[in-house]
């Protein structure tokens, strides 16, 4: 039961206090590159607010390494690039969201080119092209080798500061939506939100149109190539002004992240593999042959599990990536930041096995949305990857989340910048949440528990008795914590955190099937039956199946 979670109810520390207020035409939560593409269409329509959590350029985003995928090689098709995503999606991808993505794509990379994006060229000028898992051809474009993201981010961040209509608030949580409308439930709609600057305190930003832009939910799992930021704030927003979520049971784990003792798990991109590496064991063994016929680019979640089935034969703690056929130099060249990265650990690609292990990556699922980003709740619209369309399925193709978020960041933008969504709002924000009179726990502690539940229980591979037991053990942080006032960013990441963790383990209970990246060894085939996805929202005592599409 999810009770603790479904009050409707704003997670803010005060009563009923004035608080400043702020009035945009478009609110955009999220400065990844969904979040600024939105804002640049959006602006083309009236004035726009992007409020950031952290600095601007420090998102997910910006760690982007492989690249942005799209047809522009004369030996690639449409056709071609739609068949690759929708075999990585298991079955569940909306095709008019895949062919929506394909056929907008190309158009999106010339904008950001016309916008000053450097990508990397060949010797003859022509723009580089490379391979990733799952791909049939080379059409993955990237800039300074495995920095894609960086650049990206600085060209968008650039664009925005350029529009005199778009306004950037960096270091600025958001808490909560504000809404407003009718008594009845599915009545209400969004007029803005509540945020919070550690120098200007709590204030609304009230806004015709918002477009959460927040990005995903990895740091609800203890290993984790996502940033610090990456706390499922805005799903955990939506959720509760009453907007419907859906696949959240499909956790991305990318196969290889560096595995040091002591050390975060970066990122070792895809494109390693795509340029030749393999995957090996201690012994030097190449395990992936046999398990599938793409071997080490075989869709990630087939790589992932044969990743975690081979460790538990072997019982060692990671595999390696072997990319000495590259050399030095050559891996340098083509790689630069992942060879200062590994430099740093004392790791020479070029004659050196590079320690790897799988991590949670990248959200799946997320607020259900149309294909120009509008929520089931009037004035609020989703895009990137917070949201879902139906584009991945089961399982996201490699290098086609950036491009998701150029196409539909644009579309939102457009969506939300032209919709009619009344007048400014005129009402007074009162928050009611009665002082907890429950014991309290450690919130670091909480936090702590939670993803290493999450990372053993919900992780890549499940089975029905440790979901309901991962359940339980949510289910008692959430009675402790989320019926508190916080006044700091860590207590509202936490309640935002359960939130999510409360909706991604219900939804994997009840997906009894083997799917994509959701792996059940109780039901370890996938069932026709289940190839739908599952739509939820806050239901009196727990996630309410609203549709099956």
């Amino acid at each position: 039961m999810l009770t603790p979670i479904s009050e409707r109810r704003y997670l803010i520390p005060f009563r009923s206090q004035l608080l400043p207020a702020i009035f945009t035409d478009t609110l955009v939560i999220g400065s990844g590159v969904a979040g600024l593409r939105a804002a640049l269409a959006a602006a083309e329509h009236g004035d726009v607010i992007v409020v950031a959590k952290d600095e601007l350029e420090k998102t997910n985003t910006a760690w982007a390494q492989g690249g942005i995928a799209a047809v522009l090689a004369d030996d690639d098709t449409a056709e071609q690039h739609v068949a690759d995503t929708l075999a990585a999606g298991a079955g569940l991808c909306a095709t008019e969201t895949v062919r929506t993505l394909v056929d907008e794509g190309p158009r999106e990379v010339e904008q950001l080119i016309e916008l000053g994006m450097r990508f990397d060229r060949d010797d003859a000028g022509a723009l580089a092209l490379t391979r990733e898992g799952g791909h049939g051809r080379r059409r993955i474009v990237h800039s300074d080798g495995d920095a894609t993201g960086r650049e990206l981010s600085r060209t968008l961040v650039a664009a925005c500061r350029a529009d005199a209509r778009i306004r950037l608030f960096d270091k600025c949580f958001a808490l909560d939506f504000i809404t407003a409308g009718g008594a009845a439930r599915g009545e209400d709609r969004v007029l803005g939100a509540i945020a919070h600057h550690p120098k200007y305190g709590l204030q609304i930003i009230w806004a015709r149109s918002t477009i959460l832009a927040s990005g995903g939910i990895g740091q609800l799992w203890r290993e984790t190539t996502n940033s610090r930021i990456a706390t499922g704030d805005g799903v955990a927003m939506a959720w509760r002004a009453g907007a419907a979520v859906a696949d959240l049971e499909f956790m991305q784990f990318h196969p290889t992240a560096l595995y040091v003792a002591g050390a975060g798990r970066s990122l070792i991109s895809e494109a390693v593999r795509g340029e030749g590496a393999h995957l090996v064991d201690k012994s030097g063994r190449r395990f992936m042959e046999g398990r599938h016929p793409l071997a080490e680019l075989a869709p990630r979640d087939v790589v992932s599990r044969g990743i975690v089935e081979h460790l538990a034969q072997t019982q060692e703690p990671n595999v390696f990536l072997d990319a000495r056929a590259l050399g030095t130099a050559g891996f340098a060249k083509r790689f630069p930041g992942l060879a200062s990265l590994l430099a740093g650990f004392g790791i020479d690609p070029g004659v050196a096995l590079i320690p790897v292990m799988p991590a949670a990556h990248y959200t799946i699922g997320g607020v259900w949305t149309d294909l120009d980003g509008r929520t089931n709740v009037p004035g609020l619209f989703a895009c990137g990857e917070a949201a879902c369309n139906g584009l991945h399925g089961a399982n996201r193709l490699a290098s086609n989340s950036l491009l998701e978020g150029l196409v539909f960041g644009r579309r939102a933008g457009v969506a939300a910048g032209t919709s009619d969504n009344g007048t400014r709002p005129n009402t007074r924000v009162v928050s009611d949440i009665r002082p907890s009179d429950k014991g309290e726990l450690d919130l670091v502690d909480v936090r702590s528990s939670l993803r290493s539940a999450m990372w053993r229980n919900v992780g890549i591979v499940r089975t029905g008795n440790r979901l309901d037991d991962a359940l339980d053990m949510i289910h008692f942080w959430c009675r402790y914590s989320l019926d508190k006032i916080f006044d700091d960013i860590g207590g509202w990441e936490i309640q935002n955190m359960l939130t999510c963790a409360a909706i991604v383990t219900a939804a994997a209970a009840a997906r009894e099937e083997s799917r994509g990246t959701h792996t059940r060894t109780d039901f370890p085939s996938p069932r026709t039956a289940e190839a739908h996805h599952r739509i939820y929202r806050a239901g009196a005592a727990r996630p309410e199946l609203v549709a099956v599409t």
